[in-house]
């Protein structure tokens, strides 16, 4: 349940509602709107639901008492009306206009890395993206250079002032990928790995929360919570395909989730056409209609020589492409009353 403080409440009577609900076993998260603060009672409630409501409904200061029967609370549009803004350095994401995320998917070299940031960033990227740990289903395939490759990151970071986004697996590695990263991706295969999720909300850092292969909506607006929940509010919501029946693409690019997510959720919504599709030249078109569906921005893989990629090289664009897609994103955008 939700407790609306009336606008006229004061610091004193916020306290004691937090007290009470901390009182009953529950824990209570405060987001102070524009006209007034809502408080989040977060717990097992059990039979005591209408007892508790009735309590708290008369304690001063309440407004009124706000039922919720979703289970995810404070991702939630009833908890925060308005949308969450994320700044990261000089990019900003969820502020109406559009963020591209790009680069290339694993970071194999300094000049394949240092080709690549120049080439996005003058394209118009306001973030770089890429792997040094890569979770990858075959153990014999190419796994990263991990920690070698956040250096060269965070060296890539100092040359073109770009913000790094990178993907951390473990717990135990979350402190040494933020000391190097600004924001930190979850991937799909660990959308519920909780423990990676407690941590990396006690880490600080913005974190980008890609969609599981089989993860419904909910799911993830679920995951999302244990890092709100965590105390960290900067959680982006990444589209990035799913598992269906059909096997032409390498995974089937759910654009239904960006509406869906923009009337359930507050939290930034991105797309990423390069793993929903598979394939580099289907990339342009899905980035596009993701730009028309309402999407924050785009996260995108380029590599300087796709042939020669160590992963995902058949859905990585071309700097050249990147650049050409630039201009026809603009023109989307325009039209969307967007701006890039």
């Amino acid at each position: 349940m939700f407790v609306v403080m009336a606008a006229s409440a004061t610091e004193a009577e916020v306290l004691g509602v937090k007290s009470h609900i901390l009182a009953e076993g529950m824990t209570p998260y405060d987001h102070a709107g524009a006209e007034r603060i809502v408080i989040a009672v977060v717990g097992e409630v059990g039979p005591r639901k209408q007892v508790l409501a009735s309590r708290l409904a008369a304690l001063p200061g309440v407004e009124t008492i706000t039922p919720i029967s979703r289970p995810f609370k404070l991702t939630s549009r009833e908890f925060r009306p308005e949308d969450t803004v994320i700044r990261v350095l000089d990019a900003v994401i969820g502020d109406g206009s559009l963020t591209m995320m790009a680069g290339p998917c694993s970071v194999e070299s300094r000049e394949q890395l240092f080709e690549t940031a120049d080439a996005v960033k003058a394209a118009g990227a306001t973030v770089l993206r890429g792997g040094a740990f890569k979770p990858r289903t075959s153990p014999y395939a190419f796994q990263g250079l991990e920690a070698e490759g956040l250096k060269l990151l965070a060296e890539a970071k100092r040359e073109t002032g770009l913000p790094i986004i990178t993907e951390v697996m473990e717990p135990e590695r979350v402190e040494l990928v933020a000391e190097h990263a600004d924001v930190l991706q979850i991937g799909a295969r660990n959308v519920q790995n909780f423990s990676l999720l407690r941590r990396v909300a006690e880490a600080g850092k913005p974190v980008l929360l890609k969609r599981g292969m089989s993860t419904t909506i909910q799911e993830w607006l679920l995951s999302a919570e244990y890092v709100l929940s965590g105390g960290n509010p900067n959680v982006i919501l990444c589209e990035r395909g799913i598992r269906t029946f059909e096997t032409t693409t390498r995974f089937t690019l759910d654009l239904n989730a960006v509406p869906v997510l923009k009337k359930l959720t507050h939290l930034p919504v991105v797309v990423d056409p390069s793993h929903g599709t598979g394939h580099w030249e289907y990339v342009e078109s899905m980035a596009l209609a993701a730009v028309a569906a309402g999407a924050d921005g785009l996260l995108i893989e380029v590599h300087p020589k796709p042939e020669e990629a160590l992963s995902d090289g058949p859905q990585s664009l071309k700097p050249e492409r990147f650049a050409a897609l630039m201009t026809r994103l603009r023109k989307v955008a325009q039209a969307v009353d967007r701006d890039l």
